[in-house]
């Protein structure tokens, strides 16, 4: 199919040699580009979008023991801008090629391979899979066009789908959202201006939501105080010692970010609500302690 189509491209020059553009025309297996989202992980599924158009699909059109593009025309292609994991296997970042072989009715695996730039099967080599897993496919409501979708998306994981005619392929997919923000964090921060303040507040506000690597955070609220002391940066270090239930010296920051805050006026008012009730809970609570 390819072989005839390059024909046809070349006649079209030979015989038509003035010609300049390619009209753009519809396609029987239009091209979908899409990017899904996990946690901080960015799954990006290139592929051709086949019809069923009345044909029996399945050890059919794509025939059983056979590796298929699981898609139409060039071949389909999945990146994964982190690590992820899918069954035991962890793939690195990459882009890779996907293919399915789909043994039987109800054995199925995914293909992913290290190969790049293939019209469908043509010159795929087995011996560059980065691995094979094995799936078993689902009965699912009719879709007329091959689809992909990434669903069920958590901060951590999420399921991508294969759906056409009347058979579904799932695969769980796994990331670790945290360590791998944090990678993200530390590389913004090594590039940051060593003036910028809001970027390590930033980065302690994701670590206050997470109530996690305190030390670090307590590591970075101090840098920003000492860039630029401001009632936002003082009022998430007096959240960081609220945390660990100190609440006498949460409570000092915490009349110095009013302070600060009410100079600067108009910024602090998104604000003030929830520092001044703290102020409140954080003396009830360290009464409570003593």
């Amino acid at each position: 199919m390819r072989k005839y189509l390059i024909a046809v491209t070349l006649l079209f020059f030979t015989v038509s040699g003035f010609a300049q553009t390619m009209l753009k025309l519809p396609q029987a297996s239009p091209r979908a580009n899409l990017t899904y989202t996990i946690g901080v992980t960015d799954i990006t599924i290139n592929y051709g979008a086949p019809g069923v158009k009345n044909r029996e699909i399945w050890g059919k059109l794509v025939p059983y023991g056979k590796v298929w593009r699981a898609g139409a025309n060039e071949a389909t292609t999945i990146k994964f801008s982190t690590e992820v994991q899918i069954a035991q296997e962890k793939i690195p970042a990459g882009t890779y090629t996907l293919f399915v072989l789909p043994t039987d009715s109800t054995n199925w695996s995914l293909i992913l391979s290290k190969q790049k730039g293939l019209w469908g099967t043509d010159g795929y080599d087995q011996s560059q899979d980065m691995v094979r897993i094995p799936f078993s496919p689902q009965w699912s409501v009719f879709h007329e066009t091959l689809q992909y979708t990434v669903q069920d998306i958590t901060p951590n994981s999420g399921r991508l789908s294969l759906n056409w005619a009347n058979k579904q392929l799932v695969i769980p997919i796994k990331v670790d959202a945290h360590s791998q923000t944090l990678k993200l964090i530390k590389d913004s921060l090594s590039s940051a201006k060593p003036t910028d303040w809001a970027i390590l507040a930033q980065a302690v506000g994701y670590l206050l939501q997470q109530n996690s690597d305190h030390e670090q955070a307590l590591e970075w609220i101090n840098k920003s105080i000492n860039i630029e002391e401001n009632f936002f940066n003082t009022w998430l270090k007096a959240k960081l010692l609220a945390q660990k239930h100190e609440y006498a010296e949460a409570l000092e920051l915490n009349k110095k970010a009013q302070k600060l805050g009410r100079l600067s006026k108009e910024s602090y008012q998104a604000y003030a609500d929830e520092i001044e009730d703290a102020a409140v809970l954080w003396k009830e609570k360290r009464f409570a302690v003593n």
